[in-house]
């Protein structure tokens, strides 16, 4: 399993954990309204992370084929 996928299946795990935790179902004066945006805008984050860490690592990728080719070789 890639790394990416490590890290993207701990954060969603950690967002479950303290969607949980701060469910205001006893309170709901607290407002599910806000409880839902949060979830959502964590989880943007985590898409927009793993889409990075994707994105950087094509570009490494590239970058070290680049490198190996442009040596010469002995």
């Amino acid at each position: 399993m890639k790394k990416i996928n490590i890290t993207s299946i701990a954060l969603l795990v950690y967002l479950v954990i303290m969607s949980v935790i701060g469910w205001p179902g006893n309170n709901p004066e607290n407002g599910y309204v806000e409880y839902f945006c949060v979830i959502g805008i964590t989880l943007a984050i985590i898409c927009l992370l793993r889409y990075l860490q994707i994105r950087r690592l094509k570009i490494r990728k590239k970058w070290n084929e680049d490198n190996n080719t442009s040596q010469p070789s002995e």
